[in-house]
């Protein structure tokens, strides 16, 4: 009986497939920035100083450093805890860093807790006498930063897209139910982003931009279609939620940098923190 069934699915598969194969093409592909697209890999490369290599095309760069900037991460909000915690990624100061240096619109600077614990491991290593004469870990030396980098994620879903369950209600039948199988599996991931640029010194905001990134994982589709057949369709089916998140911090990135390439700086009647110009009567 198994064996007949199987005979009677497979044709009923196949033709589901020629349905379903040609929406996964019209709605999958290259990941999407902003209105940038042809872009399925962020953050790619390395950077050496002003050097880059390998560096992602797409990514926006400047002629001559605009300053110091330290990354500033908020652990205690709700996006951080969602990115490391629910989907088991790495702080976004990660990425951010290998992007910036590799812009050569900022130098960065190491403030991270794990970075500062290091570099204070030296210094009391020397003091304590251990350490070779002339490693000079004495005072002075730690640059200042100038700007503070914030990021945050302000959107980011992984919702079911619904499309095979719709399929599965149009074609019916055994066939139908496995192609709503598919759509169970489908997801629609999506991530908006800002990041937010400060001056250490005075506390002022200097710039600020919103990046946003979406892309389709079609989950059941290469188990569907078999080890041999899934190709590029299937490929979709590994795209981890962090790619989308990452793709909006690149976007984000890009956004602020062309922001800044135009900057102007803002001018207040009397003088910043003077009282401004909207007076409250007495």
């Amino acid at each position: 009986m198994r064996a007949m069934e199987k005979m009677i699915l497979k044709p009923m598969i196949s033709r589901a497939m020629l349905v379903l194969i040609p929406l996964i093409a019209a709605c999958s592909g290259p990941m999407r920035m902003g209105s940038e697209s042809g872009a399925s890999t962020v953050g790619t490369g390395a950077a050496a100083g002003a050097a880059a290599s390998n560096e992602n095309r797409q990514l926006e760069k400047c002629s001559a450093s605009l300053g110091t900037v330290a990354l500033v991460e908020n652990q205690s909000s709700g996006w951080y805890g969602t990115l490391t915690g629910q989907y088991k990624l790495p702080p976004s100061a990660v990425l951010l860093k290998l992007l910036v240096q590799q812009s050569n619109c900022f130098v960065v600077v190491e403030r991270s807790a794990a970075g500062m614990r290091a570099m204070s491991r030296e210094r009391e290593l020397e003091s304590s006498g251990e350490m070779r004469a002339g490693s000079n870990f004495g005072k002075g030396q730690v640059v200042a930063s100038d700007y503070a980098l914030s990021p945050e994620i302000i959107f980011a879903q992984n919702n079911s897209s619904g499309i095979g369950s719709t399929l599965g209600g149009i074609i019916g039948g055994s066939a139908g139910r496995v192609v709503s199988s598919v759509g169970a599996n489908t997801r629609s991931n999506e991530a908006s982003a800002i990041l937010t640029l400060v001056d250490n010194r005075s506390g002022v905001q200097i710039g600020a931009a919103e990046g946003s990134a979406s892309n389709i994982d079609w989950g059941g589709v290469g188990s569907l279609f078999g080890a041999r057949a899934g190709g590029s369709v299937s490929a979709y089916s590994n795209t981890p939620q962090g790619k989308v998140v990452a793709a909006a911090f690149f976007d984000a990135y890009n956004q602020l940098v062309r922001g800044l390439k135009s900057y102007r700086a803002q001018q207040v009647e009397g003088g910043l923190g003077k009282g401004g110009r909207l007076k409250v009567s007495e």
